[in-house]
C-alpha cells in the first residue's frame, strides 16, 4: 500500500526532560510481578493492567493496534506519521530527520529506531521493554538488540518464510487446507511455457508470485496480450502459483497461536479493488464485521482450518498472531485458502475493537501473553465458541482511502482525525476529536483516520486515511452501498491540493506503493 513518502513539514520536537532526582520520575508500579498462573480471562485483564514493563508498537501510524493503550498500561505508540496532530497522549513521533525516500514499511520502522529522540525516549521510561512491529527485517533485530528490546514476534526469517505465497500452499497442503486447484512452477519465461505448466486448469488462469503487496502480485491471464502487459512482473520472480480462475470472493480472518491452542477472531468480507478506493485491481482497501455475512457452516469451517493452519505454523516454530485469507467460491460455497500473512494486518483493528474483544479481551492481548514470561492456561475452545456466537458480534466497516489518480500533488490542507458526520446533502463535518471508533454514535457518524496531511505529497497508490463506521459499505451483491460512496466522496473533498514541481515529481517517480497499513 501507498504511504507518504517525504514530508514538507516537521513536528515540533519534544522538550527535553531534566534528570529525575533521586527517588523521582520512576514509572508508578501498580503491584509486585505476579507469580501465580494465570487460568482465565480476568486474570489476563488485571495482568494486563498492573504492567510495569514499557512496550511500543513502533510502525508508520498507530492504526493497526489504535486503542490497546486503553488495556495495556505503559503501551506506547511511536510514529512516523502525526495522525493526531500531537493530541494523543501515548502517541510518539520524533522530529522528522533526513532521510531517503522510504521505499518498504522496514525502512520507516529502522529509521525510527536509529532516531536519537527515539532512543532518549526509550531510555527515559527504563531499561528493558518489548517492541512489536507490523514490518521488520533483520536489522530492526539487530537495532532492538542495541536498545535492549525484546522483539515480540519470532525471527523475521521465519516470518519471511511463511509470508511466501508458495511456502503458503505447500504449509495448507500439509495441514489438509486446500487452495484453488494450482501448480507450483518454476522458469516460466513465456506464455507458451505458462499454458504448458498449467496442465488441465483451463484457459483463464490467475498467477502469484511469492512475495509482494496486495494487488500488486496476482496477476489474471487468458492471452498472449495479457501475459505480455505482466511478463516484466513475473519473469525473474522464481517459483510461481498458477491457479485456475474461480469465481470467488475475499475474506480475512485472525488468529493467535498460544501454548493453550489456537485462538480464532471473527470471519470478516473484504472489499478488494473498488476504483474508487484504490487504484490496484486485486487491492485491498477495507474490511466488514459482520454476524451473518457467511452461513454458518462456512464460519464454523473456516474457524477449524485455521485451528489446523495454526498447529501447522506452530510445528514450524511458529507463535503468536497471524491472519489468514480465505477465499469462498461463488458457485457452489468451496472454502480456499488464499495467503497467511504472519503478523497483525490492515484488519487489525477491526478485530481488537469489535463487541467480542471487548466483552474478553483484544485478541492481540493474547499475542502479548505468549510473549510475557508468565504462565497461564485458558480455555481456548471456550473462548472460540463465545467468538463465534453471532450475539457477540456488533456491525463494522472500515475502508482504507487511496489516491487514485495517476498525479503528484502536495496536500495544503487535511481532515482532521476523529469524529465527523455525514449530512443530508453528503457533506461531511467534524464534530470531535477522538482516537479511535468509540464515540461514534449514529449510523451517520464515522472515526476517521487522517495518514496524509497538510505539507504531504499525493501520487498514485498514496493513503489518505482510514474511516471506520456502523454498518455495512458493501450490498450483498459485494457492491459499494450509496452510503459508502458519498463517505469517500465527502472526505476526498476536504483535501485541498495542488500540482508538484518538476524536482518533486522526479523524485517520485520510481516509488510504488508499499504496505504500511
Amino acid at each position: 500500500m501507498g504511504t507518504t513518502v517525504n514530508r514538507a513539514t516537521t513536528i515540533e520536537a519534544p522538550r527535553p526532560v531534566p534528570p529525575a532526582k533521586s527517588g523521582a520520575g520512576r514509572a508508578i508500579r501498580h503491584g509486585a510481578p505476579r507469580k501465580r498462573k494465570l487460568e482465565d480471562l480476568s486474570d489476563v485483564r488485571h495482568f494486563f493492567h498492573q504492567n510495569d514493563e514499557p512496550i511500543y508498537f513502533v510502525s508508520a501510524t498507530p492504526f493497526n493496534l489504535l486503542g490497546l493503550d486503553e488495556w495495556v498500561h505503559r503501551f506506547r505508540y511511536i510514529n512516523y506519521i502525526d495522525c493526531f496532530d500531537g493530541l494523543h497522549p501515548n502517541v510518539f513521533v520524533p522530529e522528522e530527520r533526513p532521510h531517503d525516500v522510504f521505499q518498504s514499511l522496514e525502512e520507516i520502522v529502522n529509521y525510527l529506531l536509529e532516531h536519537p529522540q527515539v532512543r532518549d525516549f526509550v531510555a527515559r521510561r527504563g531499561p528493558g521493554g518489548k517492541a512489536v512491529f507490523l514490518f521488520f527485517d533483520e536489522r530492526t533485530e539487530e537495532l532492538c538488540r542495541e536498545l535492549g528490546l525484546e522483539l515480540c514476534f519470532p525471527s523475521a526469517r521465519l516470518r519471511t518464510e511463511i509470508d511466501d505465497k508458495i511456502n503458503t500452499t505447500r504449509i495448507g497442503n500439509k495441514a489438509r487446507v486446500r487452495s484453488v486447484p494450482n501448480v507450483l512452477a518454476s522458469g516460466v519465461d513465456s506464455y507458451r511455457k505458462l499454458r504448458a505448466v498449467s496442465g488441465k486448469l483451463g484457459d483463464d488462469l490467475v498467477v502469484q508470485t511469492a512475495f509482494g503487496d496486495s494487488g500488486h502480485t496476482t496477476f489474471f491471464i487468458k492471452s498472449q496480450k495479457d501475459w505480455k502487459r505482466c511478463q516484466d512482473e513475473i519473469v525473474g520472480q522464481g517459483e510461481i502459483k498458477v491457479m485456475k480462475r474461480v469465481d470467488v470472493f475475499g475474506t480475512a480472518l485472525e488468529a493467535c497461536i498460544t501454548r493453550s491452542g489456537t485462538i480464532v477472531g471473527p470471519l470478516m468480507t473484504e472489499l478488494v479493488g473498488f476504483p474508487e478506493l484504490t487504484p490496484y485491481r486485486g487491492g485491498w482497501c477495507g474490511n466488514e464485521v459482520v454476524a451473518e455475512a457467511f452461513p454458518r457452516k462456512i464460519r464454523r469451517q473456516a474457524q477449524q482450518q485455521t485451528v489446523r493452519l495454526g498447529e501447522a505454523l506452530g510445528e514450524l516454530g511458529y507463535r503468536g498472531y497471524f491472519e489468514v485469507d480465505w477465499l469462498i467460491d461463488r458457485s457452489n460455497g468451496a472454502l480456499y485458502l488464499g495467503e497467511i500473512n504472519p503478523r497483525v494486518t490492515g484488519a487489525s483493528s477491526m478485530t481488537n475493537l469489535a463487541a467480542f474483544a471487548h466483552a474478553d479481551a483484544p485478541l492481540f492481548l493474547f499475542h502479548l501473553l505468549e510473549f510475557s514470561g508468565v504462565d497461564y492456561e485458558l480455555d481456548v475452545d471456550a473462548i472460540n465458541r463465545r467468538w463465534s456466537d453471532p450475539a457477540y458480534m456488533d456491525t463494522w466497516s472500515q475502508m482504507v482511502i487511496k489516491h487514485t489518480r495517476d498525479t503528484t500533488e502536495v496536500i495544503e490542507e487535511a481532515p482532521r482525525s476523529g469524529v465527523w458526520a455525514l449530512d443530508e446533502s453528503g457533506a461531511a463535518h467534524f464534530l470531535l476529536a477522538q482516537f479511535h471508533r468509540r464515540t461514534v454514535e449514529r449510523d451517520n457518524e464515522a472515526f476517521f483516520l487522517r495518514i496524509a496531511g497538510a505539507g504531504d505529497y499525493l501520487y498514485e497508490g498514496a493513503d489518505l486515511g482510514i474511516l471506520l463506521c456502523p454498518g455495512r459499505l458493501m450490498d450483498d451483491q459485494a457492491r459499494l452501498t450509496p452510503r459508502a460512496k458519498e463517505w469517500v466522496a465527502a472526505i476526498r473533498s476536504q483535501y485541498v491540493t495542488r500540482p508538484t514541481d518538476v524536482a518533486a515529481e522526479r523524485r517520485l517517480a520510481d516509488v510504488g506503493g508499499f504496505k504500511m497499513l
